[in-house]
């Protein structure tokens, strides 16, 4: 009974904090996963797999990944102040809780966009399945004076939600160099490329994107094991078919 009412104080006081910081939606809060997360903490047991579910429920309910942090963050100002009156501060989130929580967040919003998306919505992106069909367009055009631009990272260097950062940042860098309109697109869990016409800039681009993609890997510590980025040049096949067989491919 004492731990049944240790469990309705905790969850009040994180509501409160979270409800104070700004959460939009109050009726959306409770879940039969923010229980299991207080009786988790309040049992002095592992919450990583309670957080993950977390993450996961947050994500189905349409909460975003800002929300869900900053209610993370209410929860770990309770628990480290005592007070649901203390701002909660993201920044200062447990590394482990932050990517327990982001994981079970994203793995929800990644087989969404798989499922109905042409985009993938953490790396901006877009999915393999809208890449062949820009291909399809390609091949149809009279002229086939495309090239693709690889970039791959290490991925089994880091973990968890370290991987996304790390794609999103190379993603960001991809954006940056090939910026007129160019498809970019992830092919596989550290793979992505860019399908752009030849021309006499091509390989001063590519130089530029290598630099680009090392420099956002060197900021980061969490992510830097899984550089330094390959970037490199991949001819077009003759068919529609061999491209997406060659896609295939270098996406695994």
């Amino acid at each position: 009974m004492v731990v049944a009412q240790a469990e309705r104080l905790l969850k009040a006081r994180w509501r409160t904090a979270t409800m104070a910081a700004g959460w939009a939606f109050p009726a959306d809060w409770p879940l039969a996963e923010v229980d299991e997360v207080c009786a988790a903490v309040l049992n002095a047991t592992d919450p990583g797999d309670a957080l993950v579910r977390l993450g996961r429920a947050r994500a189905e309910a349409g909460a975003g990944l800002s929300e869900t942090l900053l209610d993370l963050a209410a929860l770990h100002a309770v628990l480290t102040e005592g007070s649901a009156m203390i701002a909660p501060n993201v920044d200062a989130l447990p590394a482990r809780m932050l990517r327990m929580t982001a994981l079970g967040w994203a793995d929800v919003v990644s087989k969404q966009a798989g499922n109905c998306a042409s985009e993938d919505p953490l790396t901006g992106l877009a999915t393999p399945a809208y890449l062949r069909t820009r291909l399809g367009e390609v091949y149809r055009e009279t002229s086939l004076d495309y090239m693709l631009v690889l970039l791959r990272i290490d991925v089994t260097q880091a973990t968890g939600w370290s991987r996304v950062v790390a794609m999103t940042l190379v993603s960001d860098a991809m954006r940056t160099v090939f910026d007129g309109g160019e498809t970019l697109a992830s092919i596989g869990p550290g793979t992505a490329l860019v399908l752009t016409r030849r021309d006499e800039t091509l390989a001063r681009r590519v130089s530029n994107l290598r630099v680009l993609a090392a420099d956002a890997l060197a900021v980061d510590p969490h992510v830097r094991p899984v550089g330094p980025a390959k970037v490199w040049l991949e001819r077009l096949p003759d068919t529609h078919v061999e491209a997406c067989a060659l896609i295939t491919a270098l996406g695994r």
